[in-house]
């Protein structure tokens, strides 16, 4: 039994960490602002701290732990909120290691994204070999994640015990807030979706995430980045699995991403301007032009990810957000 320390506990990969973290016979502290909601959280042995990232008392707080999962971070891809990506997820991951090295702690696991590796050509599958330069990273969250991996390298380069995972894009339940997968999920299950667009994404079920960041704290090499992925799929694709898993129609048509491209430039761009509040966020379109295709075998062959059944996922995922009235 062990002792760690959880930061983004709330959110959703969090929430299912700290599930597994319990499953497993540790003892979870967890940082918590105090703004959050405890939602993910409520009836669970987790011992609360409040705080922030950049709490004065957080070397205290790391004190006696044997790891660190540090999973909080900023989403965003509003391009108004550019200057609290780069505190958050740069400055607040500084902060973090060095409150670990600070309170000797033994390892951190570092919570990244395949946002910070980039993407190949279309319909190209990347490893964690690939790179690509920051400055063709779409938009300011995946530069800032970008960034914030090259705090946990440097804090290697230092002497630190820092392990690095990539995760792709989960499902699966605890998705409250809920991440643009999980929006999409919601929008067909509410009927709002008649179109897509021709894109890609790498899916993995979050409870293989949850074990890929657990097996990364107990396998991990030093320095090292792990992809945490499961299975390519355009985004049709994926619509036609969840039309099965539901038994509701799938979009049939899909439209040029020229239109939604345009469009959100006039709402972000423009209309905002005149104080209007965006809907569509004109890099979430840009993204979509690219397929972000990942392969995971460092991690399944190192690590021992598991890969279980993504269509299971997909009903679980399907099953939460009925549940809690959020269809």
């Amino acid at each position: 039994m062990a002792q760690v320390f959880v930061t983004g506990a709330t959110g959703f990969i969090g929430a299912n960490l700290v599930r597994l973290l319990l499953a497993q016979g540790h003892r979870v502290r967890a940082l918590v602002r105090p703004q959050s909601a405890l939602t993910n959280l409520e009836g669970l042995p987790v011992e609360l701290v409040t705080g922030d990232l950049f709490s004065p008392a957080l070397p205290d707080y790391l004190r006696g732990c044997d790891g660190v999962f540090h999973v909080a971070a900023h989403y965003s891809l509003w391009r108004r909120d550019k200057d609290l990506l780069y505190r958050v997820n740069v400055l607040g991951t500084r902060n973090v290691l060095a409150a670990a090295r600070q309170a000797q702690v033994p390892r951190v696991v570092y919570t990244s994204s395949v946002a910070a590796i980039g993407v190949g050509k279309r319909g190209q599958v990347v490893d964690e070999t690939h790179q690509s330069p920051v400055e063709q990273l779409v938009g300011h969250y995946k530069k800032s994640k970008y960034w914030a991996e090259q705090e946990a390298r440097q804090a290697v380069a230092q002497g630190q015990d820092v392990v690095i995972v990539n995760p792709t894009t989960p499902i699966g339940p605890w998705d409250c807030k809920p991440t643009p997968t999980g929006e999409i999920i919601l929008r067909f299950l509410r009927r709002q979706m008649p179109v897509y667009v021709n894109t890609g994404l790498n899916f993995i079920p979050v409870q293989d995430v949850a074990w890929g960041h657990v097996l990364a704290w107990q396998k991990g090499q030093t320095g090292r980045r792990y992809i945490l992925g499961h299975t390519n799929l355009s985004l049709q694709a994926f619509l036609q699995r969840l039309a099965q898993v539901t038994g509701l129609p799938a979009p049939r048509w899909a439209v040029p991403v020229a239109i939604p491209l345009a469009a959100a430039w006039v709402d972000e761009m423009a209309l905002s301007r005149l104080g209007k509040t965006p809907s569509l966020a004109f890099d979430s379109v840009r993204m979509a032009q690219q397929t972000m295709y990942y392969n995971s075998q460092r991690a399944i062959q190192e690590l021992g990810l598991p890969q279980t059944d993504l269509d299971q996922a997909i009903r679980d995922a399907v099953e939460w957000f009925r549940q809690h009235g959020m269809v």
